[in-house]
């Protein structure tokens, strides 16, 4: 685990820092050829939201408060080729077993219990994940938060 990923991932919430971690050493060893997962972005304040929400042209529908990073219960992620180039690219397989690196990544995620923004029928979020059963901000915003801000469950 390289420590731009475990910094992210310390920011989630604490329910799902262990599962991440997880989740990304077994993407790790499955993509064999040039790829490795890194995650872009984790837990996002409501400004930060709001900052990506006034964006042009538009990245996401979610104002503060409206995402499940608002909460730490989602990731953003990229590969990371030959340790050094940044590819969204969700049809090439770098390690050449038939099988596009980003869709054995999918596959990871949801063996896991979460949810790929590819699948959204509206906004098509590509490099995003968020854990089921705490994809639903309407229910996040409703909750106590603890001393370090995160709701408790």
């Amino acid at each position: 685990m390289d420590s731009i990923n475990e910094k992210r991932i310390n920011t989630l919430h604490p329910k799902v820092r262990t599962e991440v971690q997880r989740i990304i050493e077994t993407c790790d060893s499955i993509l064999k050829g040039r790829a490795k997962v890194r995650i872009t972005q984790a837990l996002r304040t409501f400004a930060e939201q709001d900052a990506l929400y006034a964006k042009r042209p538009k990245v996401t529908n979610a104002k503060g408060g409206q995402s499940v990073h608002n909460y730490g219960f989602a990731v953003d992620i990229c590969l990371i080729i030959d340790g050094k180039e940044v590819s969204w690219d969700t049809n090439k397989d770098w390690d050449n077993d038939g099988i596009a690196d980003w869709q054995e990544v999918v596959k990871v995620f949801a063996s896991y219990g979460w949810n790929w923004g590819g699948n959204w029928h509206t906004f098509k979020d590509m490099p995003h994940f968020d854990k089921i059963g705490f994809d639903n901000w309407r229910t996040l915003i409703t909750k106590k938060r603890d001393a370090n801000g995160y709701i408790i469950l």
